[in-house]
């Protein structure tokens, strides 16, 4: 028998999520790579390599090493930019350093009416550094750090009140969060 899930027969609407999390680029669908676009030829690949290696390297070093001139460099960097394929330059703080030992993430299944209340509550909640739409039976996922599991169950009772949550706790990440993989250079162009 199959089961029809909530989540697939409400219709969204993806500017709610667009006007509560603004800079996630990433959901808005407006890049998608294309072999045939010379945005990432094989210099914006190298660019990116190397920024995905060590992203604080001033432009001038990275100039170097790709055998540019800085001014090139920057003008390339900020074309990436302007078309979405670098989203951003972010820190990466360790959760369990600054006293937030717990992560976990959690699958919510929204009661009927409550799918944009879930964005809104996820996006005002600091412990939760990541919110996913996602398909299936659940509407959402969503990771968040607490300093102990009886804050996590605060945190979590807050999102019972729009529907139903499944919690898996992190015990540990055998591979940490990572860049995605770049096309290969022969395949840009």
């Amino acid at each position: 028998m199959h089961r029809r899930s909530y989540c697939s027969d409400y219709e969204w609407v993806n500017e709610v999520m667009e006007l509560l999390l603004p800079a996630n680029r990433r959901r808005s669908g407006r890049i998608t790579y294309n072999s045939e676009d010379r945005l990432l030829d094989s210099v914006n690949l190298r660019l990116l390599t190397e920024l995905q290696a060590s992203p604080r390297l001033p432009t001038a070093e990275l100039a170097r090493r790709i055998g540019m001139s800085a001014p090139a460099v920057a003008e390339r960097l900020q074309r990436l930019e302007r078309a979405g394929v670098i989203a951003g330059y972010r820190l990466d703080i360790d959760p369990a350093a600054v006293g937030l030992p717990v992560t976990a993430f959690a699958r919510i299944r929204p009661m009927p009416g409550s799918l944009p209340k879930i964005a809104e509550l996820a996006a005002e909640t600091t412990q939760v550094t990541e919110c996913y739409r996602i398909t299936g039976d659940d509407c959402f996922l969503i990771k968040l750090h607490a300093p102990a599991i009886e804050q996590l169950e605060a945190i979590l009772d807050r999102f019972l009140a729009y529907g139903n949550t499944t919690t898996s706790i992190v015990v540990s990440t055998p591979v940490p969060k990572r860049p995605p993989p770049l096309p290969a250079p022969d395949a840009a162009g």
